[in-house]
């Protein structure tokens, strides 16, 4: 293991022994960082942070008892200075999107090459984030989507049926149409009309309308 001042101090966790070995050989050749342990599942894993202290977490997803990701929920709760980079064979959104919502800082396929682990490795343990050239693409369409705001409701205060109502009185419906239309009687929609003037301060029938259509209500 090559280590040194200000090394970036790595613990390893997987459950297969081969692969540990392998990041162990790999990550422990390579000039500025340091492995100052392994584990083998997630219980291990918590007892070894606290040990050894680590820059970086190298963590796999599927093990046995306590998973990566829930490992990786306790440690950010438990040790926020602790960077996790998720190494794993699963590459499905809901995987990635949960792994990141933990609070992993990177996400690679163990596929990846060796100097994408290290630069990922070194990437994470600077405070940066990191995803794998076959997830990155994906994370960016996932957050994009988790971001986007629902459409606004507009007149939150008419229940939908009234909303519903004003819509097809907004575009010029009759009270006896709107009732045909919703399969009601011509009394239920009088009454539901009363109750949207009421509610929107409208003093008739034309200032419903206005106020409906400014909203973009009666267009469709």
């Amino acid at each position: 293991m090559t280590a040194g001042e200000g090394a970036v101090r790595v613990l390893v966790v997987d459950d297969h022994r081969i692969v540990r070995d392998g990041l162990v050989a790999l990550l422990g050749a390579l000039e500025g960082m340091e492995v100052v342990g392994t584990a083998c599942d997630g219980r291990e894993a918590l007892h070894a942070v606290a040990e050894t202290t680590p820059d970086v977490v190298v963590m796999d997803i599927a093990m046995p008892g306590l998973d990566g990701i829930e490992t990786t929920r306790f440690l950010s709760g438990r040790h926020p200075d602790v960077r996790v980079l998720m190494l794993t064979m699963n590459e499905d959104d809901d995987t990635v999107l949960s792994a990141i919502r933990a609070g992993a800082s990177g996400y690679l396929l163990k596929g990846a090459g060796a100097e994408e682990v290290q630069h990922a490795v070194r990437t994470t343990a600077a405070g940066g984030m990191v995803f794998g050239a076959s997830v990155a693409a994906r994370v960016a369409a996932l957050f994009a989507g988790a971001a986007r705001p629902e459409p606004a409701v507009v007149f939150p205060e008419l229940t939908d049926r009234e909303r519903e109502v004003l819509d097809l009185l907004a575009a010029g419906r009759s009270n006896d149409q709107i009732a045909a239309a919703l399969f009601v009687s011509g009394k239920t929609v009088r009454n539901i009309v009363s109750s949207v003037y009421a509610k929107l301060h409208a003093p008739d029938r034309a200032a419903a309308i206005i106020r409906a259509r400014e909203a973009g209500l009666g267009r469709g």
